[in-house]
């Protein structure tokens, strides 16, 4: 990747890419691929990274990013199965315009799509589409809870404000070919919540993960895999203890420390 006077950098296949101001370009710190932020915007936590290590998209052809954001899942998973076809959506389009400029940033336009869309919209949007897997980190806290940030963009992608629980993972179910597989992350205290609502919509929880900052604190999030049509039987795994090695060396934070 080099450098260019006007704003600009160009990427490996020599296509130039804007940078707008108050952007800047992180490296992730994996198989050399980069992402574009917003040094005062939302920006992705660890909460992202954990989810992208924990779901297991092994055959999978065909992934969708429910709430993409600026596109991190979507592109860290493209290195862990390297010939699925991604597509993230969004209702942010700011967040949809850097995603698609970091998927082109890395050279994988051709393989991740990201659509502006509203998730409630978004299975008619997306015309009787069905995916292997569905991966999503949704809002955290309820549309009444805590204080609204000043930025909107924060204050969107932690507070259940353009959608909801219920819809991510309702919009989730149609969207999901029979036996298709569903991964989120999400806080502690939504656990009940969010088992409940997946086996309303027919997704069968089948493996729960904590994830804690240290053995001796309390959980700062959970893991769940889901698969849709599935018969009953949850497994818990092993506690996920965050370090510097698992969270995957990255700038962002856990969710409690990103509040």
């Amino acid at each position: 990747m080099k450098n260019l006077e006007n704003g600009t950098v160009q990427a490996a296949e020599s296509a130039e890419i804007r940078i707008e101001a108050g952007e800047q370009i992180d490296d992730l710190l994996k198989d050399g691929l980069v992402i574009i932020q917003k040094k005062g915007g939302f920006r992705y936590g660890t909460d992202a990274v954990v989810l992208s290590k924990f779901a297991d998209i092994t055959g999978c052809g065909e992934v969708l990013d429910i709430g993409t954001g600026g596109g991190i899942i979507p592109i860290l998973l493209s290195s862990e199965n390297k010939t699925a076809r991604f597509t993230g959506i969004d209702v942010m389009p700011e967040a949809v315009g850097m995603a698609r400029r970091s998927a082109r940033l890395n050279g994988l336009q051709d393989r991740i799509e990201f659509i502006e869309a509203d998730v409630r919209e978004a299975p008619e949007i997306l015309k009787g589409r069905r995916f292997d897997a569905v991966v999503t980190n949704p809002p955290y806290k309820t549309g009444n809870s805590g204080l609204p940030n000043s930025d909107y963009s924060k204050y969107v992608a932690r507070h259940e404000v353009l959608c909801t629980l219920e819809d991510v993972i309702g919009a989730a179910a149609k969207l999901l070919k029979k036996r298709g597989r569903f991964f989120m992350v999400q806080r502690p205290d939504r656990l009940a919540d969010s088992l409940e609502l997946m086996r309303r919509y027919g997704i069968e929880p089948k493996k729960l993960v904590f994830v804690h900052y240290d053995a001796s604190r309390a959980p700062v999030m959970f893991l769940v895999k889901g698969v849709l049509g599935a018969g009953r039987e949850l497994k818990v795994g092993a506690p996920l203890i965050l370090s510097d090695s698992n969270a995957g060396g990255t700038a962002g934070t856990a969710p409690e420390a990103s509040e």
